[in-house]
């Protein structure tokens, strides 16, 4: 049986929590599916306004009693204002990636919510529970999005486990119920999972986002340099072509989105364009291994599928049918 997740108030049946994917592809509809099967749900803030967050936590609570979280990049412009919002609509915890904050520690324990850091390297983690984090998440470089490191998760797990006292949840690549219990195995108290949420049901980006993840091959996963400063994962296409060969993308309107950009492209518009359905012209996002997904599923039976993949890794493992 997989073990429960626990940090701060929270007490999940599953060990798992759901990645927060900007723009738009975690919502409140997935949060809320998975939230619904024992796991831990979470909203993606990056690139909402503070109203659309507002109505996305409110619209998640009539879906589901679960944990959820929200997730916002501390690149955001409106970062501050963002996790303020979460926190004051009672959200679960906040998570924060692409750099590090030290103001959110203090609003958390005004507003009484656990805060979570994505983490890539120990003295980070250290430094995160040291200002009062409840649990870090420690991000390889497999993970899809804006990564912090070359160095895969498995390498790091180890050093950040020695490093703290907090829980502590693996990300980057994990697929399937074997990748769980390697982590679960090495001591992990639990993991993230963003790409394998991509092809659910209630995933609300355009079908063809998730089909992109479907038909692509294993080479197909690249590296790009954003806007943020940060490299960052996605599907090969087009667009990561261009970027390839040099272009600079000239941006119609900035949208200030990013505290700092290198302007080279909009990577709002981007992320927007691809979640729409043109995956060619825009920026499809993806971790490492998402050409282990075969098949678009409803949350429930992902979450099936894991839990039986574990179970049979576990036995296997044991000697036992």
């Amino acid at each position: 049986m997989l073990p429960e997740l626990k940090f701060a108030h929270i007490k999940a049946k599953l060990p798992i929590i759901q990645g927060g994917m900007a723009v738009r592809v975690a919502t409140c509809r997935l949060a809320a599916a998975v939230a619904n099967e024992g796991a831990i749900g979470v909203i993606a803030g990056t690139g909402l306004s503070v109203q659309r967050l507002r109505e996305e936590i409110q619209r998640a609570r009539k879906m589901t009693s679960g944990y959820l979280g929200v997730n916002v990049l501390f690149a955001a412009s409106q970062f501050a204002q963002l996790v303020k919002t979460a926190m004051v609509e009672k959200i679960d915890f906040i998570v924060s990636g692409a750099g590090f904050s030290r103001d959110i520690f203090a609003w958390g324990k005004e507003l009484n919510v656990p805060v979570l850091s994505m983490v890539a390297s120990a003295r980070v983690a250290r430094l995160a529970e040291k200002l009062g984090a409840a649990a870090v998440v420690v991000e390889g470089k497999e993970a899809g999005g804006h990564l912090g490191t070359d160095r895969s998760v498995f390498e790091l797990l180890p050093e950040v486990l020695e490093a703290v006292e907090i829980p502590v949840i693996a990300a980057g690549g994990i697929m399937n119920g074997e990748d769980i219990a390697k982590a679960l195995g090495m001591g992990a108290n639990g993991v993230q999972m963003a790409t394998r949420f991509v092809a659910s049901e209630e995933c609300e980006a355009n079908v063809k986002f998730k089909e992109k993840y479907l038909h692509s091959m294993p080479e197909d996963s690249v590296l790009i340099d954003s806007p943020v400063g940060l490299p960052g994962r996605a599907i090969r296409n087009q667009f990561t072509e261009r970027l390839k060969n040099g272009e600079r993308l000239e941006t119609r309107e900035c949208r200030n989105c990013l505290k700092n950009c290198s302007h080279r492209f909009c990577i709002l518009d981007a992320l927007e364009k691809a979640v729409d359905g043109d995956v060619e012209n825009g920026l499809v996002f993806s971790g490492e291994f998402f050409h282990r997904i075969k098949e678009i599923l409803p949350v429930r039976k992902i979450i099936e599928q894991l839990v039986s993949e574990y179970e049979q890794y576990r036995c296997k493992r044991s000697g036992t049918q």
